[in-house]
């Protein structure tokens, strides 16, 4: 069995010091270990922005993808070899910016993967613009007067598409953050865990002592059933969407996968696809 130390690589990370993307790069090599898995089963599928480095750092499969594709990547991953465990990553420029589509569809979908989102409410590979999960008001290069846009929220987004797991954590509360991965992992169908990832550089406001002196953990509130979609989405807006913890997951629901008349159990990446002779003389039949 690997442990964490085998999902770390050579490769140092260039992030700004103090940026909250550390604690997600290890809370990801902690929950990979944590569950059983060997490098060679996990795949880290990445974005642009300073969050689309993660797949970099990772001793894992990875691949670097394009501003907000990292999703419709990660799913053609999965559906090609559907034995691995798949991480999509991006922050909230790429998945609720110009990846805000493929992140609908990827919900709705509920194929078997994990997509954890850096949010750090700014812009900050392309040095501090406002972003969707910015507040009103907000001011920088984007911005100078204050946002005039409402805040975007993700968490409200993805229980109106049918999400079967969502949950939201802080970079600093390593051990939720971990814990959450391993329970997005293991859930069969897509998992969407948003993480406030702070920007020590460009963001002044959403700052580490901000989030602690706002963030609702849902660990004060053991009755609280994530099982409960109504419950749920009220409690997103109690808090104005500044909970942590298992917001909601449905058991229930079968993954994409298991749907997908004439999908087998045998990885695509596994199975022999090459065609005979009469196969293909058939297929070309067709075009005569």
């Amino acid at each position: 069995m690997a442990t964490f130390k085998e999902f770390r690589n050579n490769v140092k990370p260039n992030w700004c010091p103090g940026c909250g993307d550390f604690s997600v790069q290890a809370s990801i090599q902690r929950a990979a270990a944590n569950i059983g898995l060997e490098p060679h089963q996990l795949a880290v599928i990445s974005g642009i922005g300073c969050s689309g480095r993660i797949s970099g750092y990772i001793n894992a499969y990875g691949l670097h993808g394009i501003h907000g594709r990292a999703l419709p990547i990660a799913q053609g991953v999965k559906l090609a070899n559907r034995e691995l465990t798949v991480i999509a990553s991006g922050g909230d420029g790429d998945g609720f910016a110009i990846g805000m589509g493929h992140t609908v569809h990827a919900i709705r979908r509920n194929l078997d993967i994990t997509y954890i989102v850096m949010d750090n409410q700014i812009y900050g590979l392309t040095k501090g613009q406002t972003s969707p999960r910015s507040a009103e008001g907000f001011k920088t290069k984007s911005t100078p007067e204050g946002s005039i846009e409402s805040t975007l929220s993700p968490l409200e987004i993805a229980l109106s598409a049918g999400a079967t797991f969502v949950a939201q954590s802080f970079s600093s509360d390593l051990k939720q953050l971990t814990s959450l991965i391993e329970a997005g992992m293991q859930h069969k169908g897509f998992s969407l865990i948003n993480v406030f990832s702070p920007c020590v550089t460009f963001n002044k406001v959403n700052t580490y002592d901000w989030f602690k002196e706002h963030i609702v953990n849902l660990e004060q509130f053991p009755e609280y059933d994530p099982s409960n979609r109504i419950a749920a989405m009220n409690k997103i807006m109690e808090t104005g969407g500044m909970l942590t913890g298992l917001i909601y997951q449905d058991k229930n629901r079968k993954s994409y996968e298991d749907m997908a008349v004439g999908f087998g159990q045998e990885a695509l990446a596994k199975q022999d696809l090459s065609l005979s002779r009469e196969q293909f003389d058939k297929l070309v039949a067709e075009f005569k």
